[in-house]
């Protein structure tokens, strides 16, 4: 087979490159999976390194089996030996499984997921009787310290606040019960892969000589530790082929650094720069649009993509009065789309999570089936990760998340009394939960109906550990579900259609399982391969309609786009206004969903978007993203006051540019009626309202003199909502001229409410 046969002049360039560092800058739909693939399969062919040599790393599942299939349609599955191509992630887990002893580890280590984190840290923060923070607050601190190569102590002088040193505290605490626990998150199988490397010189020569030649996809989504690996790993031979496109980075939130990307000329002198402009993905007005936003951009290394498709159908901007109506005429296109064309693939793009709502109501009514990216994925939901917890006890009896998780569940008599006696016992004596465990259940202290539901569950546990070699990793589960009843827990707390779902969840688990047995792996690697699972691994690629974030989208191409919600503050994000560099990331983050589609991009927005804190009730303005397309390329562009709103939207309007100074006036007629119990004169126009305004102030009697009238709910009061039931004060902060309250509530989570609006009672 010809390698290079229908390679355009720059890829192939790219794949004949010989020895020694190159970055391919390939824009959106240029090819750059083919090239990475024809590169490895020309190193194999060409004899510059067997393909046991060659590593390839990308950042999803799904790109590299993508990566895997194409490599073996070129080369042939029938080698006795094939390139490693993987993420990040599963690289560094294939490394520490083998290596993780010389940094004081076991083998069998636990890898914590998102989940674990959370109830490791809620844990931590509860033990130190921490209110102001949440668990998602300081994970999301931590994981931004871990990706900016932060350790515990430097992390308040990196990033001083209020709150430095108590989460440099919990940090460190974390840190160690992760230790203790034989565990790491996601972000320690980088960084320990790295101190690996750095630390033993033996280990850095052997597997820099092993893997004589590198590749890696998105390169302009790489973090400090991933390019310190790769600069470890490529310390010997220095053949670093990286392929990435600098418009197209959009993690910084996740610790991504463009400069990765922009300096890498420097960071590895001598370095060839081939660039991939044809696209073969989207029609030219599509790319005309997708190009003239990027170039405001000044952090870009530069290029002009072309395509040699046709010109297409111009982007259509259509503006609706509410979001509801945004997403009935969203469906109304889809429905005449797929009428005329049922086999295309449709995408509706949003900035934020909670703009699906409305989309997935009016997809539902109208019988539309549609698919969402960034729910709840296989491995995330509650009985797979039951079960697979159960199989992580077994495997690393220190798991102590693990053991928290499945030690009374199904319920076996082991009440929160108990677990907390346990964790305070293993804290103090700095040991595994189930080493207390085992001390407590032969205690004769112990009431004989803790200590005989602990010793029954050491028992079965001992029983499953001395099974693992014997029975397959199927007939294990089986195994645990006959010894725990633990499908019997759902008929006495869910509803049938429920049941049905988590028992059919069961068995697919359990077939993963066997096809994993299939595959020659050990428990270890199947748990690895669920901890490092992702919900885009799971997108049907057959769904008709897909709803996703545009964060999400990436790598992603559809026949149709509907990128939703392009107004200001929405999109462009309202926090990367005051940031010269986050407003080009958004920029960025534009160009991505443009360039998504190949034939047809729609883009709505509204100026009436129900929204909450100081621009609530304002008309928003469309996104500058859309000023910054030309025009002739967008029809329905029209930044004025829309046509279509009726007289009542137009006084809304008017009303709106005084509402500032007309609510406050209503502010205190409402507070003076409540402390007075007596009507009060309306008054008749803004002057009226301005004067009794001054009026009361200088009676005196106004809001910040009288507090009674407006009761403060300072955090860790307790209140009630007639709506909500009753809940706690998490937080109260001012947002613009409001405040802002979080609040737990015990029935339906935490909520942000506006003070003055909440209703609430403290109790």
């Amino acid at each position: 087979m010809d390698i290079l046969a229908g390679l355009n002049p720059p890829q192939r360039l790219a794949v004949e490159h010989g020895r020694g560092p190159a970055l391919v800058l390939a824009g959106a739909g240029s090819g750059k999976t083919r090239v990475i693939a024809h590169r490895i399969a020309y190193l194999v062919q060409n004899a510059a390194a067997r393909p046991e040599n060659i590593l390839a790393v990308t950042f999803t599942n799904k790109a590299a089996k993508e990566m895997r299939e194409r490599v073996q349609k070129i080369i042939g599955s029938s080698r006795s030996a094939e390139p490693l191509i993987s993420t990040f992630h599963s690289f560094c887990v294939r490394l520490l499984r083998r290596e993780i002893h010389h940094l004081g580890y076991k083998r069998d280590f636990s890898i914590y997921d998102t989940d674990d984190q959370k109830r490791l840290i809620k844990r931590i923060l509860e033990e130190n009787s921490e209110e102001d923070l949440s668990p998602r607050e300081v994970l999301s601190k931590i994981s931004y310290a871990k990706n900016h190569d932060v350790a515990p102590e430097q992390f308040a002088a990196r990033f001083p606040s209020d709150a430095a040193d108590d989460l440099q505290r919990f940090y460190s605490h974390y840190n160690a019960r992760l230790h203790n626990s034989n565990s790491l998150d996601f972000d320690d199988l980088l960084l320990k892969s790295v101190a690996l490397l750095a630390k033993e010189p033996e280990l850095r020569k052997y597997y820099g000589n092993w893997y004589s030649y590198i590749l890696v996809d998105e390169y302009q989504d790489t973090n400090r530790p991933q390019y310190e690996l790769l600069r470890l790993l490529t310390s010997v031979h220095n053949n670093l082929f990286v392929v990435g496109d600098e418009d197209q980075s959009i993690y910084k939130f996740r610790g991504a650094d463009i400069q990765n990307i922009l300096k890498f000329e420097k960071d590895f002198p001598g370095a060839k720069i081939i660039k991939l402009e044809q696209n073969y993905r989207s029609s030219q007005n599509i790319l005309r649009a997708a190009g003239a936003v990027v170039e405001n951009n000044t952090e870009r290394k530069g290029k002009t993509l072309w395509t040699e498709n046709d010109s297409g159908d111009v982007i259509t901007c259509h503006c609706e009065e509410s979001a509801r109506n945004e997403a009935d005429w969203v469906a109304g296109e889809i429905r005449h789309i797929l009428r005329e064309n049922p086999d295309y693939r449709i995408a509706i793009l949003y900035r934020a999570n909670f703009l699906s709502r409305n989309f997935e109501d009016v997809l539902t009514e109208g019988g539309i089936p549609y698919a969402v990216v960034g729910s709840v994925a296989f491995f995330g939901r509650m009985e797979v990760k039951d079960l697979l917890a159960y199989l992580r006890i077994i495997l690393n009896p220190e798991d102590d998340i693990a053991l928290l998780r499945i030690l009374n569940t199904p319920p076996r008599g082991i009440g929160g009394t108990t677990i907390d006696m346990l964790t305070k016992a293993a804290l103090e004596q700095g040991v595994p939960i189930l080493q207390v465990l085992r001390e407590k259940a032969q205690d004769p202290q112990i009431p004989t109906r803790s200590s005989r539901a602990l010793r029954q569950f050491h028992e079965l546990l001992d029983k499953w550990q001395s099974l693992q070699d014997p029975l397959s990793i199927a007939q294990l589960l089986e195994k645990i579900l006959q010894d725990t009843r633990y499908k019997e827990m759902f008929q006495k707390q869910e509803a049938a259609p429920e049941i049905e779902n988590r028992l059919a969840n069961i068995e697919e688990l359990i077939r993963a399982a066997a096809e994993s047995e299939e595959r020659g792996e050990a428990i270890s690697e199947f748990l690895d391969r669920a901890s490092l699972a992702s919900e885009l691994d799971h997108l049907d690629p057959a769904a008709r309609v897909a709803l996703m974030t545009l964060h999400s989208a990436k790598g992603l191409e559809f026949d149709v786009v509907f990128l939703a919600g392009l107004e200001e503050g929405l999109f462009p994000h309202s926090q990367s206004m005051d940031s010269n560099a986050d407003l080009e990331e958004e920029r960025r983050l534009c160009y991505v969903g443009i360039t998504r589609a190949k034939r047809k991009l729609f883009i709505t927005w509204t100026p009436f978007r129900k929204s909450y804190g100081p621009d609530a009730g304002f008309p928003a303005k469309p996104s500058r993203f859309l000023s910054e397309m030309p025009p002739e390329l967008v029809e329905g562009l029209d930044t004025e006051e829309p046509e279509y709103l009726d007289q009542r939207s137009k006084y809304r309007h008017r009303f709106h540019e005084r509402q500032e100074e007309y609510g406050t006036v209503l502010k205190y007629r409402e507070e003076r009626s409540e402390t007075r119990k007596e009507p009060l004169a309306q008054p008749k126009t803004i002057a009226e309202l301005k004067a009794y305004i001054q009026q009361k102030e200088q009676s005196g009697t106004t809001d910040k003199e009288n507090p009674k009238s407006a009761p403060v709910f300072k955090a860790g009061v307790r209140v009630r909502h007639e709506q909500f039931g009753d809940g706690i004060v998490l937080s109260r902060e001012r947002a613009g001229n409001e405040i802002k309250l979080t609040v737990t509530f015990s029935r339906v989570g935490r909520k942000s409410l506006i003070e003055r609006y909440a209703k609430l009672k403290a109790l």
